[in-house]
Parts: structure tokens; sequence; C-alpha cells
């Protein structure tokens, strides 16, 4: 089972044929999309087109760039959301400290207390790491019931190190094929049964697409050269990764 465990398919990029991309994704194998919603508003865009099909899910949660407009009334916003079954997990959400576009401690408040509301739901967690690996591993080592997804993974190895004590997922985007990809040691390093694929489509399209807009058809090329960096067969890794994401995110990603 194929999954493409993260990809923003309610983005301003495919609004002209959405469609069409999901389509192509489907005839490339593709089993599953996740569709991330960060913030309400690409939450309930992502929600919509769950409609589209059984084997579309979404999340709900508050990337960290927008964590300066929490309010009580986002967190009620979420709490709501994570109660509904197309929802499969929580975020992205996480720290950004690349970019810095909400304060570093409101961050900190708000990846906390969302990370508290996906635990009492039940949910699984995408957390976004930028440039703050230590104040993530901290964070994490406070909340030992949350089960974590560090996505698009291109950290350094404390944040790997912390995730695999914590018994959390680890997935990898399009940038594994990266000419200046240096970190196969992090490919090899994750359990498998802890290892995830994702296109985090529009962005990080993998090569021989690199430049073009990312869709979830291209997850295959991800999987293709994770299984090569761990010497395995690509359907082994593609079914290995497809029964992890079925297990994190839930039954609604059984296959029929």
């Amino acid at each position: 089972m194929l999954v493409d465990s993260h990809c923003h398919l309610g983005a301003d990029a495919f609004q002209d044929d959405v469609d069409a991309v999901i389509a192509r994704a489907f005839a490339e194998g593709v089993c599953h999309l996740v569709v991330i919603g960060e913030s309400p508003a690409s939450h309930a865009r992502a929600l919509a087109l769950t409609g589209k099909d059984a084997r579309i899910s979404c999340t709900a949660g508050l990337h960290p760039h927008e964590a300066k407009d929490w309010t009580a009334d986002t967190e009620a916003w979420l709490a709501a959301a994570l109660r509904d079954p197309r929802v499969v997990a929580a975020g992205e959400m996480g720290l950004d400290y690349h970019y810095d576009f909400s304060p570093r401690d409101v961050q900190q408040r708000v990846f906390e207390r969302q990370l508290e509301l996906a635990t009492a739901a039940g949910k699984a967690v995408v957390i976004h790491a930028r440039e703050a690996d230590d104040d993530i591993a901290a964070i994490l080592r406070n909340h030992p019931r949350a089960t974590v997804i560090l996505h698009s993974f291109s950290s350094g190895p404390a944040l790997l190190r912390a995730g695999l004590d914590g018994g959390h997922y680890v997935s990898f985007s399009g940038m594994v094929t990266f000419k200046n990809w240096t970190m196969d040691a992090a490919i090899q390093a994750v359990p498998l049964d802890r290892l995830l694929v994702e296109t985090d489509s529009p962005y990080l399209a993998p090569v021989p697409f690199r430049g073009k807009r990312n869709e979830p058809a291209y997850v295959r090329k991800t999987a293709e050269r994770v299984a090569a960096v761990r010497g395995m067969a690509p359907a082994e890794l593609i079914a290995a990764t497809g029964e992890n994401a079925r297990r994190v995110f839930g039954d609604r990603l059984t296959p029929p």
C-alpha cells in the first residue's frame, strides 16, 4: 500500500487541477493520501477533499508560522476537528526558528497545547522542525504519551535519536533524491516499522521532477530511493511503509 503520508493538496498551487492531481496519484498506484490542514482555513480545504474519495484523509493543526494567531477559539476548533474520523492526525505543528514568523515562546506554548489535545484525542502528531532540534526534543520528552511523526526529516542526529528513543515515526520526502542530500545514515537508522514516505507536495519534488510542482504521484520516487539506501526491494519498502501508515493513522487507511 503506497501512501503519501503528507501532501498539501489544499494549497493554491493545486486550486486549478486538484482533481486531475488526485487521479494521477491513484493511477500511479498510490493507495491513500493524507492531506495536511495546518490552519483552520487549510483544514477546511483538506476536509472537503476527503469527500471526493475514501482514499483521502486529512489532518488539523496550527503551523508554527501561525502560532501567534492561537486563541481560545482556535483551541476549540482543533479539539472539535480532532474528533472527526476523517481527521487522522494533528498538525502539522512544531517549531520553526528559521523564519520566526511567530515568537519562539509562543511557538513553544502552542506546540505543547496542541500535543495535549492530540494525545487526549488519541491522534498522531505531525511535527514540523526547522532549526529547533533541541527544543523539539525537550518538548517531546515532556509528552511521552504522544505518537509523533517527524515529517520530511532533515534534522540533526540529536532529534533523530530523541524520536527513535520515543518510539516515534520518521518520514522522508523527495529531498532524499537531491544531489546535496547527505543523510543516508538517518534513513538507515530508522527501524523499518517506524518509517514513512511523503511528498510534502507542492514542495520538494524528487528527481527527476526537481524544480517543478511536486504532487502525490511522485511519492514512488521517494520510496524507491529510500529502498535503495536500505538495500531493499521497492515493493518491500512500500509494503512496510504502507503498514506503518495504517498503524499510525488508523483503520481509515485499511484498503477495502
